[in-house]
């Protein structure tokens, strides 16, 4: 069962007893991210996230990760556009320890000047390792060139030059103004005691003040740009995205979206995987993804082949996008797709991991915990018609973003140039 409960002050607390269960999943989530950072501060919530783990007045770096290796459990979080979160797994009987831990980092990180010059060396190097793989470069630069000038465009690890200029003040300004009440969610899942997580939250958390609306600019709706940008890298593979606008987190939309996202290009059984992959040899990888967020949302495809064959993958996908708009869906892919999205749901419902991860992003996105029942029930009346009238939305003009990373796309590359030369 669900239980939900909201301090005076505003900070949310949502958990879920599974009590056939040994574990317990915690997390702390703030409903801020690299949409809510300036062009000064890009990348400043990303290193909070690293600096949380560097200290408190009560432990060292090395004393959080001993305290949670020697009870066997893990601890990580991560930074999106929109949130940020400080997770941690460990049995139930270590409960108290893990809030206690988790706490102590996120109400009272030291930000010392040492430590944050080390670590922005690290990032600096994180930012490096994204470069250097093309795979993930193309991504950030496929957002970037969709919606720019927009904050859900940049990327959230920031800039060199960004990280480079921070300090302790930026830091501990930043959560002063965007770690208020109501921007935070504990959500917690496994065998656990609500009442016990919320007594003990309330002790910590009860006495924050503030507001996000105080500082934090209106959400606008990213505006769509069908451009293009090509980075050349001299790697085997042309790695790219394209794209097209695609709808609101807050949309139902989403539900006709993910079925359309499964058809063309979700699973193995899909209409991309089969003809380029399976029928063409094309590409190894080759797929779709809807990227949605509160304000807006775009949908892309992507692959990684050679330069040479670059241009004729790029043409197979235009063409299924213009096949699916006049022809539209089957009722057996549709069906398909719904099987395929109920496993999805009932299967991460066996991971407390999971669990706890999808209580606080419905928290922060809804105001509320979507039952599973709810969106099964949406799922289900999606219709062919459905994912008829939203594909002509989306591909009706034809006009595509497009990010690639390596070889110009139809050039030969030098290890064709060799293979060529020997032949001859």
């Amino acid at each position: 069962m669900i239980q939900r409960e909201v301090l005076p002050n505003g900070v949310r607390i949502v958990t879920e007893n599974i009590s056939y269960v040994q574990s317990v999943a915690l997390g702390i989530w703030v409903g801020v991210g690299a949409r809510d950072e300036s062009d000064k501060l890009r990348g400043v919530s990303h290193v909070i996230e690293h600096m949380l783990f560097k200290g408190t007045p009560s432990r060292t770096a090395q004393q959080i990760a001993d305290e949670i290796d020697t009870v066997g459990g893990d601890i990580n979080a991560f930074t999106s556009k929109e949130n940020t979160c400080y997770h941690v797994r460990v049995l139930s009987e270590h409960v108290p320890l893990a809030l206690d831990i988790l706490t102590d980092m996120f109400l009272n990180s030291s930000f010392d000047a040492e430590e944050l010059g080390r670590e922005k060396n690290v990032i600096l190097e994180e930012i490096k390792q994204r470069d250097d793989e093309p795979d993930d470069l193309v991504h950030d630069l496929f957002a970037e060139v969709t919606w720019p000038g927009h904050v859900l465009g940049k990327s959230v690890i920031g800039t060199p030059e960004t990280v480079s200029s921070f300090n302790s003040d930026d830091l501990r300004s930043y959560i002063k103004n965007c770690y208020t009440p109501d921007t935070i969610v504990i959500s917690a899942a496994g065998n656990l005691n609500h009442d016990e997580i919320v007594a003990y939250v309330a002790s910590k958390f009860g006495d924050l003040t503030g507001s996000i609306s105080d500082w934090r600019a209106a959400d606008t709706t990213p505006e769509f740009q069908p451009g293009q940008i090509y980075v050349e890298k001299p790697i085997e593979q042309v790695n790219l995205v394209m794209g097209v606008p695609g709808v609101s987190q807050l949309s139902d939309e989403k539900y006709a979206l993910s079925i359309l996202d499964n058809v063309l290009g979700g699973s193995m059984s899909s209409r991309l995987f089969q003809e380029i992959r399976e029928k063409r040899g094309l590409a190894y990888s080759v797929g779709t993804y809807a990227q949605s967020y509160q304000e807006g949302g775009y949908f892309a495809f992507y692959s990684g082949t050679g330069a040479a064959t670059a241009e004729q993958v790029i043409d197979l996908i235009k063409a299924e996008c213009v096949n699916i708009r006049k022809n539209g869906v089957t009722e057996k892919e549709l069906q398909r797709s719904k099987n395929q999205f109920r496993g999805g749901i009932v299967m991460g419902q066996e991971s407390m991991n999971s669990r706890m991860m999808r209580m606080g992003r419905n928290e922060l996105n809804y105001g509320r915990v979507l039952p599973i029942q709810e969106i099964m029930d949406k799922i289900n009346a999606v219709t062919v018609s459905d994912i008829a009238s939203l594909s002509e939305r989306l591909f009706a003009k034809e006009e595509f973003s497009m990010a690639t990373v390596g070889p110009a796309p139809g050039s030969v590359t030098e290890s064709d140039e060799d293979e060529e030369e020997t032949e001859e």
